[in-house]
């Protein structure tokens, strides 16, 4: 395991306090609800950022709302620090616990609520996955536009916690733009509603704060989501281009010239490799980058808008241009790239990087990518959402080689700093978690750090909730 990374000393009253904590939990948990022997607690120890791990004190899994209360009415009377646990498939270490804290996972939570057409809504515990929701009104024909490349396992509430994306976010928006509402927590165990089935509440925008507050203040337990109508027509086209350089500045070009597809997806060469080894989509060979374009609408929309950016493609020196023939064959296209992560994993160990830069720096952070990761003698593969400029270089090393691991999560700082530096952020849609925290500094003045602090302490004076991640461990405010 890699210390790089620093977490909060654990507290040592709520460490000596460890055995009556847990029958105190007992008592508000059904035995089925709640994880306390040293090898149950293992599968919780790590999400997919698995450099880190920690074993929890204990995991507490409710199935409603007011157990939830229960357990964070607890916690905070005796202070014991919260984890907040979707699926776990955070890229940031945004799900790792510590020692001192009590893991709270929303798997038990898993129902649809309501599906509700008219106004196209629809209202779901905290623990539905991603996809499910799509699944459940697609007969009806309307679908749940946020679709992260874990959509299968990733959760609601995780989604709101990290403000995910997806691969069709360019045209519809992450998860801010299509969230409506939630039920939450407070730290101190109180039920609070923001926004409802209306597509603007009254009031501050408290909803628009909660959204990618990775867990900082309280447990989302319920979501209303908005639900999209099924275009007409989709069709997934692939570019092929010499390089990344150019499929970089073809995008940029794309947006500039006022297109907007539904998608853009970018992988370079050995990013096209990896997927093709593993999903057999058809991906071009003889190509340096890829991108995936899908357009949506009517026959005749779909051709003009394609016609517009094959022409802005040969501008570029496009080497390829094939349009899928078939469902089956767009859905092979689709799930190549939405297979990346776990394809690359099945030849190296990787972190995946998530910071974002305007269009017009694309092709410079492309190359000063591949020159970073060259310093540090390793490799990377690019496959990111190329359209609203979210970047994830996969850089690949041997996490049982310690010199190896260090020097990967170097080049990851690295690229980060150059992404805010060519006037993007930090991150797109995985959150700060730990991996990013001590990278804060780079982005934000100590003033703005000191507001953000300020507004997460309004929530939570006592830095209960998910205490290690975000903000930096130096110049915290005391709890």
């Amino acid at each position: 395991m890699s210390d790089a990374i620093p977490f909060l000393a654990p507290r040592a009253d709520v460490l000596a306090r460890r055995s009556q904590i847990v029958a105190d939990l007992t008592d508000l948990l059904p035995p089925e609800c709640l994880v306390h022997e040293a090898r149950e607690l293992v599968p919780f120890e790590t999400d997919a950022f698995v450099s880190y791990r920690r074993l929890p004190l204990a995991v507490a899994l409710p199935r409603t709302t007011a157990e939830v209360s229960a357990v964070m009415r607890y916690c905070h009377r005796y202070g014991v620090p919260v984890v907040p646990r979707g699926a776990g498939t955070s890229l940031s270490g945004g799900a790792i616990p510590q020692e001192d804290a009590v893991v709270l996972g929303l798997s038990k939570m898993n129902r649809i609520l309501e599906i509700d057409l008219p106004n196209r809504v629809a209202v779901v515990q905290a623990g539905v996955t991603n996809l499910n929701i799509s699944e459940s009104v697609s007969a009806d024909g309307f679908f749940y536009a946020p679709d992260p490349s874990s959509q299968l396992a990733c959760t609601i509430g995780g989604n709101i916690g990290m403000n995910s994306g997806g691969a069709h976010c360019l045209k519809y928006g992450v998860t801010t733009n299509n969230l409506l509402g939630v039920r939450m927590v407070l730290v101190d165990g109180t039920v609070i509603e923001l926004g409802g089935k209306a597509l603007d509440a009254g009031g501050y925008d408290l909803l628009g704060l909660v959204c990618g507050h990775e867990g900082q203040l309280g447990i989302v337990t319920e979501a209303t989501v908005r639900l999209i109508a099924k275009p007409e027509g989709a069709r997934p086209v692939l570019f092929g281009f010499e390089s990344s350089e150019e499929a970089g500045a073809c995008v940029a070009d794309v947006i500039a010239a006022g297109i907007i597809p539904v998608a853009i997806e970018f992988m370079d060469k050995p990013a096209i490799e990896i997927c093709e080894a593993f999903a057999h989509a058809g991906y071009p060979h003889d190509v340096g980058a890829l991108l995936i374009v899908e357009v949506e609408g009517s026959e005749a929309e779909m051709e003009a808008m394609l016609k517009d950016v094959v022409d802005i493609a040969r501008n570029h020196g496009v080497k390829t241009v094939r349009e899928c023939q078939s469902a089956t064959e767009a859905a092979l296209i689709w799930k190549g790239r939405k297979s990346a992560f776990g394809a690359t994993g099945r030849i190296a160990d990787y972190i995946c990087m998530d910071g974002t830069v305007p269009l017009s720096q694309l092709s410079h952070v492309l190359k000063k990518t591949a020159e970073i990761v060259d310093h540090y003698g390793l490799r990377v593969a690019n496959v990111f959402h190329a359209g609203d400029g979210n970047m994830h270089p996969l850089i690949l090393f041997n996490a049982n080689d310690p010199d190896d691991a260090a020097r990967a999560e170097a080049a990851g700082n690295d690229i980060l700093k150059l992404c805010v530096d060519a006037g993007g952020c930090l991150t797109g849609e995985h959150g700060v978690g730990i991996e990013k925290r001590d990278l804060m500094r780079h982005q934000y003045s100590e003033a703005d750090l000191a507001q953000q602090m300020a507004v997460r302490a309004a929530f939570d004076p006592g830095w209960l909730l998910n205490p290690s991640k975000v903000f930096p461990l130096e110049g915290r405010p005391a709890a």
